[in-house]
């Protein structure tokens, strides 16, 4: 069975920089541990990327909060999920928007070609988690698409009651909830 893990932006401007929120550090270990039971070659991670004209962008006008510029410490995985990523090797994914653009050759080059399951963990559940499972749902019609509850958050935790809710009703399999 081909099974993936797909690590979506748990970058330090997430957690603890300047879009973080209460309790996102308290996913960092529970990440961790899953990147490791996954090991080399299934797993990737995403970074949620901008660059020095944010705040001139779509998403900057609409959201001003300069976050993740590309080089920065913000921009890094953070904790041990850092360190988890780097033993296994992972390849990353850099994002121009909230979902990942699968039809980029970069992206192209780490995706793999079929996969059977794919779960998904990290920031934001409401945005970026959401986007990225559509599209991979999109990519990958046969796979089983999971979202880890237990693993993904919002600053509205609210907001992340109703997200999983909506994921549920696209088909994607919500666990630990």
């Amino acid at each position: 069975m081909n099974r993936y893990l797909f690590v979506i932006d748990y970058q330090n401007d997430f957690v603890d920089g300047a879009l973080g929120f209460p309790g996102a550090e308290k996913l960092d270990a529970g990440i961790a541990e899953k990147i490791r039971a996954y090991g080399p070659s299934h797993v990737i991670f995403t970074r949620d990327t901008h660059f020095e004209n944010y705040l001139d962008t779509r998403e900057g006008k609409l959201l001003p909060v300069v976050h993740c510029i590309k080089g920065s410490h913000g921009w890094e995985l953070y904790g041990e999920t850092a360190k988890a990523c780097a033993q296994v090797n992972a390849p990353a994914i850099d994002k121009l928007s909230f979902g990942m653009d699968v039809s980029d050759p970069e992206t192209a080059k780490v995706l793999p070609q079929q996969a059977d399951e794919i779960e998904l963990v990290g920031l934001v559940s409401n945005i970026c988690v959401v986007s990225n499972a559509a599209v991979l749902q999109a990519k990958y019609p046969q796979a089983r698409i999971i979202v880890d509850a237990a693993l993904t958050a919002s600053f509205d935790p609210a907001m992340n009651e109703k997200v999983l809710d909506v994921m549920e009703s696209f088909q994607v399999k919500v666990i630990n909830r």
